[in-house]
């Protein structure tokens, strides 16, 4: 009687590393799904399955299994990718896109101080969609311009690393204090009301204002807790900054010492203030470099109370912005956290020193 049984299946062996990178590619989030359902196929035709079973676990057609089955035999885990495709041929060649390339980093067009999308393919002929690939390509986006602002400060390392140290470490039985005063908030009214959110509406406003006056506000953000000490006065000279000092000295503990982190402003400097910090030895100051205001974490705080605040808020009065200020600085004062500093001084340093040195070498290049 004849053999009707079916052509026996090559059986497949995993060594430990094949198994680790199939499994790897199941559990993954970003991987391609005719990927993943592929090494799934293989691990479970490696579990001794039939490819008629692995198809009706995994929900493919048995040819889908044994084609993955045979390519896997044939060349392992290379045989699960994708062949290359040919595709069009490609119409502009490394030449033309060198020359795009040239053109919107050295040049400028002649109405205009960048390029965009539109008038580079006007100028070179090619479409508009042919310049966004190649600008996506380069990760070029001449319609983009950040600023920037490096300290001048002869001290700036050494300041740096006292202060991050102080962010990281601090020391015991002492607060870390990081003081500054946000100047001239302003009182602003809309000339007309502000219309409400409606579904499919957003919030509308007019552009015009009304401004009722000013405030500065002085806060000290102690960095272990994210605990806030505030006060608003209407100017903010080195009188209002010596009472500050005061304001924070009948709240902090006797027994500690306080180290405060502030920055260069004249006010901070004054014959009065030396003075009063000189007579309390607890007292310790660390100045910022010039122009990094970035290391001052109240700084940060200030962004929270521009973004929640400030910046949509709608104030009749003076009064009436202080009063929100002081509301908003006791809300946080309920639940404060501190804000979590990341960044050695080492890093930091090292992050510079690469941004000057790939300036200098685009300044060179320009020259």
């Amino acid at each position: 009687m004849a053999n009707l049984r079916g052509r026996m299946t090559e059986a497949i062996v995993l060594s430990l590393e094949e198994r680790s990178y199939l499994e790897r590619q199941v559990r993954r989030r970003r991987v391609a799904r005719a990927l993943s359902e592929r090494c799934r196929i293989i691990l479970r035709c490696a579990d001794g399955l039939q490819s008629k079973a692995v198809s009706a676990e995994l929900g493919v057609h048995e040819h889908t299994v044994g084609k993955w089955r045979r390519r896997f035999l044939s060349q392992r885990i290379d045989g699960l990718m994708d062949e290359p495709r040919p595709g069009r041929p490609r119409r502009i060649s490394d030449d033309e896109v060198a020359a795009v390339i040239e053109r919107t980093l050295q040049t400028a067009p002649m109405d205009a101080t960048h390029w965009s999308i539109c008038s580079m393919a006007a100028v070179t002929g090619r479409s508009h969609t042919t310049i966004r690939r190649i600008w996506s390509a380069f990760g070029l986006q001449p319609h983009r311009a950040e600023t920037f602002k490096l300290s001048s400060d002869p001290l700036f390392v050494d300041k740096v690393r006292d202060i991050v140290g102080l962010y990281l470490t601090p020391p015991t039985r002492a607060l870390v204090l990081c003081v500054d005063e946000k100047s001239q908030i302003q009182a602003l009214d809309r000339e007309q009301p502000v219309l409400p959110m409606m579904p499919g509406m957003p919030e509308r406003r007019t552009h015009a204002y009304v401004r009722h006056g000013t405030t500065s506000l002085f806060a000290a953000l102690d960095v272990a807790t994210g605990f806030v000490i505030g006060k608003c006065y209407k100017r903010h000279r080195a009188s209002e900054f010596l009472d500050f000092l005061k304001e924070i000295d009948a709240t902090v503990p006797d027994d500690l010492d306080v180290h405060i982190v502030m920055d260069n402003y004249a006010t901070h400097k004054t014959a009065a203030i030396r003075a009063w910090i000189a007579r309390r030895p607890r007292y310790h100051i660390h100045f910022t470099p010039t122009s990094a205001s970035w290391i001052n974490q109240v700084e940060r705080w200030f962004a929270e109370l521009t973004r929640k605040q400030l910046q949509r808020g709608v104030h009749t009065s003076v009064k009436q912005l202080e009063t929100d200020i002081r509301r908003f600085i006791d809300r946080h004062n309920e639940n404060p956290k501190p804000f979590r500093w990341t960044k050695s001084a080492d890093e930091i340093l090292a992050s510079i020193r690469r941004f000057c040195q790939k300036t200098q070498t685009v300044l060179c290049g320009e020259l």
